[in-house]
């Protein structure tokens, strides 16, 4: 009797123990379904947000007013290299150390180097206030009246080839990067002398054969609706790409037949492959980083771009080139 209520025991913990498991499977499987869905309902939240403003319409060139714009007569003393940095209204002190290191407006080599910051506008009264003052202080804020946000940086982009293509088309060379990115514009504007190429001329991290990203939950999704081909024409990473200073009002031209694309780097590879003018390297080495890199002050002074740079590091690196002191052997 006792060994038959031992088993009839083990037997009910067994049931228990295996009614717990599954109530437990059950519980994950609803949480992970919910968590999935929500997903989901959030990428078609923004996808319908973003069909709402300009989403898979044709871009209109010239739509926007310009806000403020640099002050710079490119037609008396023309720029060899001016480097275009997308920014957002709080990223004041990313812009400060910018502007005190590498995106300082300098001659090198008998060029001069300019550097601006591509805004659109916010609904935030207290930083677009800031930012009007900011753009009357240093004068090297480029802003239209489109909405700042993260789906709008090909409309950032553009915004930054028509002021060139109308303001400054008198300038040698253009870059487009961003404020997590360190150039070392000593190399660049070396490397841009060496190459001695002055039209269709574009350069870069260079992506082939990429393909869309169709997973909803990642930032670079697209949507077969966006984009239906299996692979994207050559394109430069978005880090930072240079290109002849022709492309800007080509590829802003162009644009009226392309249809919009939030992401920018592509959407300016689409417009490139309209115009049939290839993404090609500026050097045989790579020259431009658009992960996370590790490497010495010595190997810096043969790169030309560092992603997801801190502003401490910034200033750090820009001491390491400018630094007498440092000496490096080829």
């Amino acid at each position: 009797i006792i060994f038959f209520n031992a088993n009839v025991y083990t037997f009910a913990f067994q049931i228990t123990h295996f009614k717990a498991c599954l109530l437990l499977l059950t519980l994950v499987t609803f949480i992970g379904f919910i968590y999935i869905h929500m997903l989901w309902y959030r990428r078609r939240a923004e996808d319908w947000l973003c069909t709402s403003c300009i989403y898979s319409q044709q871009i209109n060139p010239g739509e926007y007013e310009f806000l403020s714009k640099p002050n710079i007569n490119c037609s008396a003393d023309p720029p060899f290299l001016v480097i275009l940095v997308t920014t957002t209204h709080n990223q004041y002190e990313v812009r400060k150390v910018i502007r005190a290191s590498w995106g300082k407006e300098r001659t090198i080599g008998g060029k001069r180097i300019v550097t601006f910051f591509l805004l659109g506008i916010t609904d935030n009264f207290q930083y677009q206030a800031q930012v009007m003052n900011e753009s009357k202080w240093f004068k090297d804020l480029i802003q239209q009246n489109f909405i700042d946000t993260y789906f709008n940086l090909t409309l950032k982009m553009l915004m930054g080839l028509e002021w060139v293509y109308h303001f400054c088309p008198q300038s040698s060379f253009v870059m487009k990067t961003d404020t997590d990115i360190f150039v070392n514009v000593l190399y660049l504007t070396e490397l841009l002398l060496t190459k001695n190429r002055t039209s269709n001329f574009v350069t870069g991290f260079l992506k082939l054969n990429e393909a869309p990203i169709r997973y909803r939950s990642s930032k670079w999704y697209v949507s077969k609706i966006e984009y239906p081909w299996s692979t994207y024409p050559p394109f430069c990473s978005g880090t930072g790409y240079v290109f002849s200073s022709d492309i800007a009002g080509k590829v802003f031209n162009i644009s009226s037949k392309i249809p919009f694309l939030k992401l920018e780097d592509v959407y300016f590879g689409l417009c490139l492959s309209k115009l049939q003018i290839t993404p090609e390297r500026l050097t045989a080495n790579v020259v431009f980083f658009p992960e996370k890199t590790h490497f010495s002050a010595c190997s810096l002074r043969q790169i030309v771009t560092l992603h997801q740079v801190t502003p401490y590091e910034m200033l750090l690196y820009w001491d390491w080139l400018e630094n007498p002191s440092i000496t490096c052997t080829e």
